[in-house]
């Protein structure tokens, strides 16, 4: 049976409009949601040959650390670091090509666990560690970034990004933020910094306590360019089952 030209005219319309949906749109990331990926289990074996590594000396045990050492100036992490006074740990890890195309590398999230860090001070600096086999290719800091959320190769060049993020609580209110980083021929570039990502404060017992979560939605992915992002947010009042908001799109108020 032949169709008629009305109908030819309306599956034609159709088509247009699916073509014209971006169809490459998806989310890097729901933070209202999405689950933060439990790091793997790194071995002793792996993280003494990490660690030795990337460190020429450092402490295995904190109750070794001193308060005596020398930390003038006003970089007191580095300090730290400049007299041995650290007990770093590897507390996250991914596999991919992170450096260039085509590799089998490990990238490793090292806590550098500097002594007697405080709260201040971000209780210590963040460092990414990458390996291929067993030689160190490079070794960055993350800006105090401590989980991996997401590996992607957003412009589809064979390299790897990472989506980074790190925590903090203070009275009762959690503050969650992320960046995505490349790591292209050794060099730590954050491609995106999404800021606070999270605003969790229903543990401070406040009055109006609320929780906000951003949504991270990519935007049509072309071969050799890196996408638009969009970041939209909700607010939830504080209770088992969440009930989102639209708030804003854009960065989130802080």
């Amino acid at each position: 049976m032949k169709k008629s030209p009305f109908v030819l005219l309306f599956i034609f319309a159709l088509s247009v409009v699916f073509a014209q949906t971006p169809a490459s749109k998806r989310t890097l990331f729901d933070f209202r949601a999405d689950k933060r990926n439990s790091p793997p289990k790194i071995s002793t074996a792996t993280q003494k040959e990490v660690l030795s590594k990337v460190f020429k000396r450092y402490l295995t045990d904190d109750r070794r650390c001193k308060t005596d050492f020398d930390a003038s100036g006003s970089d007191y992490l580095s300090a730290a670091r400049n007299a041995g006074q650290f007990v770093p740990s590897v507390v996250d890890s991914s596999s991919g090509s992170f450096t260039a195309a085509g590799q089998m590398q490990t990238a490793y999230i090292i806590s550098v666990g500097e002594c007697n860090a405080s709260h201040a001070d971000n209780y210590g600096s963040k460092r990414i560690a990458i390996f291929s086999g067993q030689q160190l290719i490079a070794n960055l800091d993350i800006n105090f970034n401590s989980s991996i959320l997401r590996k992607t190769d957003l412009n589809r060049d064979g390299i790897d990004e990472l989506l980074l993020s790190t925590g903090d609580m203070a009275q009762g209110t959690l503050i969650e933020t992320a960046a995505l980083y490349s790591f292209e021929q050794g060099k730590a570039t954050v491609i995106e910094d999404f800021g606070q990502v999270t605003e969790d404060s229903c543990a401070s017992g406040m009055p109006g306590s609320t929780v906000k979560s951003a949504v991270i939605e990519i935007g049509a992915v072309n071969p050799a360019k890196m996408p638009k992002f969009k970041m939209d947010n909700y607010e939830s009042a504080c209770r088992n089952v969440k009930r989102w908001r639209f708030v804003s799109t854009g960065k989130m108020d802080q």
